[in-house]
């Protein structure tokens, strides 16, 4: 990977309902624009994410989107409203980030939840895509949903019987955790975030030494994470069932390269698989030896090759 960089300008942006969104940008100044769109939702964009990028060819923007990271007002407070942070809210940032920055065209670069905020984006707003290269890609539907939330259970029977214990079998478990967290009664809140995340680090966990993820230990990242994770898969990404796919067609002619860890049983290949013939052009690439995440060299050299490829 690339070195790590600083970023030559950064600011927060006001996107409107009392948003603030923190932005920066690395690289070249003149060079191709690319926006790195983090996962969780609620993760933050880490500094690795530049890594994929030659900084002498590109201009690299990061966001950390709503209720997030350096973004304000935080959603790991409970009085946060969360009604005005959806996927249409996010889509909207970016296009107000892009004129903000005046740019004309960006690669779009997503992964995990980012997967489904990127094509979102792109199909809304096709023009102004010059490229998408997404990785560990899902739409966030309630099929997917229900496998992460419940079906991969029968994987890791014991973790799930702690997750999901005592929750009606029919219940939407993302949604009856969303209710948790926003309990009147902080230590409900604290036990919610804390098994939530237990959880997510548990489905992800398929090779032997796997260590756990250290953001975790952080009550304020997990109460933050575990609150907007809930509220999007809760509500399926606040998108048709099928609309991603659907819309797939609407980004024929701009190149996309999906790339995917055969191994990954957080958000198997089917989506992508899916994604694939629909979209006409994309090319879909599957590692063998990676599950979810870019922390797999097969997954991290895919991307590094086809991020050079597109660096003109």
């Amino acid at each position: 990977m690339y070195p790590f960089s600083r970023p030559y300008d950064q600011g927060v942006l006001d996107v409107g309902d009392g948003n603030l969104v923190y932005w920066e940008v690395h690289g070249n100044p003149d060079g191709k624009p690319a926006i790195c769109l983090h996962g969780g939702p609620g993760s933050g964009c880490d500094p690795w994410w530049p890594r994929f990028f030659d900084p002498a060819r590109y201009r690299i923007v990061l966001m950390d989107q709503r209720g997030c990271g350096r973004s304000t007002p935080s959603a790991g407070e409970v009085t946060t409203d969360l009604s005005v942070n959806t996927t249409q809210h996010l889509i909207r940032d970016l296009e107000q980030l892009r004129t903000h920055l005046g740019i004309g065209q960006w690669l779009v670069f997503g992964g995990s939840w980012g997967s489904t905020l990127g094509l979102a984006y792109a199909e809304a707003h096709p023009d102004r895509v010059s490229e998408v290269v997404l990785f560990s890609v899902g739409g966030t539907t309630r099929r997917e949903v229900e496998w992460i939330t419940r079906h991969v259970g029968r994987l890791f029977p014991a973790a799930w019987a702690s997750f999901a214990g005592g929750i009606d079998p029919q219940a939407n478990i993302a949604g009856v955790y969303a209710g948790r967290l926003a309990d009147p009664d902080r230590s409900v809140r604290e036990r919610a975030a804390a098994q939530w995340c237990a959880w997510e680090d548990t489905h992800v966990a398929i090779f032997a030494g796997h260590k756990p993820d250290p953001r975790y230990s952080d009550p304020a990242f997990r109460m933050v994470f575990a609150r907007l994770v809930t509220h999007y898969w809760a509500n399926a990404a606040f998108l048709p069932e099928t609309a991603l796919i659907d819309g797939a067609a609407k980004l024929a002619g701009i190149p996309g390269v999906l790339v995917h860890g055969r191994l990954d049983v957080s958000g198997p290949p089917e989506f992508a698989w899916r994604l694939g013939l629909a979209w006409p052009g994309a090319e879909l690439i599957l590692v063998d030896d990676a599950a979810h995440g870019a922390g797999y060299p097969g997954m991290r050299e895919t991307l590094l090759r086809t991020l050079d490829r597109f660096a003109h």
